[in-house]
């Protein structure tokens, strides 16, 4: 088996709305033959994947599958832990992202990441939200101010801080938090977005507002979201892939997976017999 990747540092609307059958013409990410190793543990094996525009998939699984580790392949994370191998090909918009010539930060830029806690900068709302463009080179304030406008609206949360953009993010709720971290992510445009758990430390107040923003945002992206809540991920998905033990044991429309799936082990875990 060739190594294409070793790592070297080291270190609701929803329910009010069902789902419609979704027209599948392209593949924003996808994985081939996909194995990852943690030194000599084979934390994922073999697995092929693929996200299309405008759906939700969501990845279930017990803790320790490797749901998180495989959603991080497509921003290259895992790049940052020691001793990580990796074969396959992952894709995104059909690139190779593990091509030698492959420019990590611009990727990162491409995929849009929301981490399982909110983790606002310490800065301004309007400040968290004009970081990238910033960093990316952009300067035109007018256009920094549009993009910071449009994102919060993306991100159901312009009409919470309009009046407080000069706010320290600190100083908003957990939920608002994350909304603003979302923002943040949309605020470059990107043409994937991942969420890790993005509601698992909220109330379930924020978790329903969150879980609304999901359904508004697939009209415009493909989202891959890490869930342990079955209930979440019947309502926010439109296709789910079950992992076990390393492996993806089952992927299909979240309608057949949960009233009918293939495979015994994904019937027990979705029917809480395990897990």
């Amino acid at each position: 088996m060739e190594t294409i990747y070793m790592s070297k540092v080291k270190k609701s609307k929803v329910e009010q709305n069902p789902k419609q059958e979704v027209s599948v013409s392209a593949k924003v990410a996808e994985a081939q033959n996909v194995n990852l190793f943690y030194g000599d543990f084979h934390a994922l094996k073999n697995i092929s994947f693929e996200a299309t525009p405008n759906t939700v998939t969501a990845l279930i699984g017990p803790s320790g599958c490797g749901k998180s580790t495989f959603l991080r392949l497509f921003n290259r994370m895992n790049d940052l832990i020691d001793g990580v191998s990796i074969s396959g090909k992952i894709l995104l918009n059909g690139e190779n992202i593990y091509d030698r010539k492959t420019d990590v930060d611009n990727l990162r830029k491409r995929v849009g990441m929301v981490f399982q806690k909110p983790n606002p900068f310490p800065k301004s709302i309007y400040e968290n939200v004009a970081y990238g463009l910033r960093v990316n080179g952009i300067s035109d304030k007018n256009y920094i101010s549009e993009k910071v406008r449009t994102s919060l609206v993306q991100a159901a949360l312009w009409d919470e801080v309009k009046d407080n953009l000069k706010k320290s993010a600190f100083e908003l709720s957990g939920g608002q938090q994350q909304r603003l971290c979302i923002a943040r992510a949309l605020a470059v445009e990107p043409e994937l977005v991942l969420m890790d758990e993005p509601a698992s430390a909220l109330d379930p107040i924020s978790t329903a507002k969150i879980e609304d923003l999901i359904y508004e945002l697939k009209k415009t992206y493909a989202i891959i979201i890490v869930t342990h809540n079955m209930q979440q991920a019947g309502r926010v998905s439109d296709f789910t892939s079950f992992f076990y033990m390393g492996e993806l044991i089952e992927h299909g429309s979240t309608k057949q997976i949960f009233t009918s799936p293939k495979d015994i082990k994904t019937q027990n875990y979705v029917t809480g017999r395990f897990g």
